[in-house]
This record gives structure tokens, sequence and C-alpha cells, in this order.
């Protein structure tokens, strides 16, 4: 008899930690939905649109709520803390895709008007102090063959955005598809939290290794 009182009580014990394991992982992915759907998500770079900013290979968390918090499946905002600021670097839907991700930097905001001169941005009709950007073709295109390094004026929509990639003679950006819809917005990139160079080899040496050490912990402004 204490026999099977025994067992039952080995049972009963399995039982309860099949249980609790089965709670905490339940838990744990619902907790990790949350943070991606609301919080925090995890994106890669897969593209050198904004080099020297975020090189491919690059690994970035986007903060979500920084301007708002979105319903996920119906895309809309329940609560409102505010808008991008001229030079954040934002991730949105693609307008020409809205399955595709794209991530570029803030340029233009609702009413400013955005002309382009000789790879020279204004904004407004006054010129803007650009550090991140980086130029690797030498020839200046006129407007009338392409709006890479001479277009507008323009004038941004309400509730939308002018983004230009740090990359400008390699981006597909607003000069090319125009504005990006606020309701479109993924959120802001603010850390590098991985750096995998495809191209590298077994190295601790910042620039030859497959990691990029140096890059890790990098914050994005």
């Amino acid at each position: 008899m204490k026999y099977a009182n025994s067992r039952q009580t080995d049972k009963s014990t399995s039982k309860s930690m099949v249980r609790e394991y089965t709670e905490a992982i339940i838990i744990a992915v619902l907790l990790a939905l949350f943070i991606r759907a609301f919080v925090v998500q995890a994106f890669k770079i897969p593209s050198g649109s904004m080099k020297t900013t975020l090189l491919v290979g690059d690994h970035i968390l986007v903060n979500k709520f920084v301007y708002g918090i979105r319903l996920p499946i119906a895309n809309k905002e329940i609560l409102h803390f505010g808008n991008p600021n001229r030079q954040d670097i934002i991730v949105f839907k693609y307008p020409v895709d809205p399955s595709k991700d794209f991530i570029k930097r803030v340029i233009g905001l609702p009413g400013d008007t955005i002309r382009i001169q000789d790879k020279k941005v204004f904004v407004n009709d006054q010129p803007i102090d650009e550090p991140y950007a980086v130029f690797t073709d030498s020839k200046v295109l006129p407007a009338g063959v392409s709006p890479r390094d001479n277009m507008g004026p323009v004038v941004v929509p309400a509730n939308s955005l002018f983004v230009m990639g740090d990359n400008r003679d390699e981006s597909y950006d607003s000069r090319f598809w125009k504005f990006v819809d606020m309701e479109d917005l993924k959120g802001r990139a603010f850390i590098i939290y991985w750096s995998w160079n495809s191209e590298g080899e077994l190295s601790l040496t910042p620039g030859d290794s497959y990691v990029r050490w140096n890059r890790i912990g990098k914050t994005l402004h």
C-alpha cells in the first residue's frame, strides 16, 4: 500500500513539474510576442543603402513604442507619443511593396519643402548639415536623367515623411518613390546588437573577422 502511494506521489510530482515547465514556456512565448509587437523588434540590414552608418550584416534593434503604440494586425494607433524628428533612423513598410521593410533616415517632416541641388539637400531653402552622408559616385546627374542628385522642390504632405539613405549614390528612397506614410512606421533604430561580415575570416582583428566586434553595442543617431 505504501508502494502504491509512493508511485501516486511520484506521478503527481511529475505532472506538477510538467505543468510548471509548460506554463513557463507559454508565458515566455507570450512575453516574447508582446515585446516584439509593442516594444522592441530585431532587424537585419540586407543592403548597403545606409552605409557607413549601417553595414550589410548589421543586426539592429528598433524601438517600436517611441512614436506610439499600434495594434499589430489592425495597424491602428491606440496611443500617440510623438512624431519622428529630422535625422531619426526609421524602419517602415516600403510604400511600393508593404510586405518589405525599409530603413532610411528622416530628412523632411510634414510641410517641409525639399530640394536637392548637385547632391546637396536643402530643407525649406536652407542647406542642412549631413556628416553621415556618403557619396561614392563623383558624377552629378541632371534632374532630367535621374532625381538622385537634382530634384524638387517638393512639399512633404501631411502625415508623411521624406526619407533618404546615408549612402546617397546607392540608395533607392524618397527621391524616387516620394513619401512614407506615418501609419507605415515600424519604429526608430537605436542600437547594433550584432554584426556579421560574410566576407571575413576567423580573426579577432577588427575589419578582418567574421564578427565586427567594434560595431556591437554601437548606438545609432
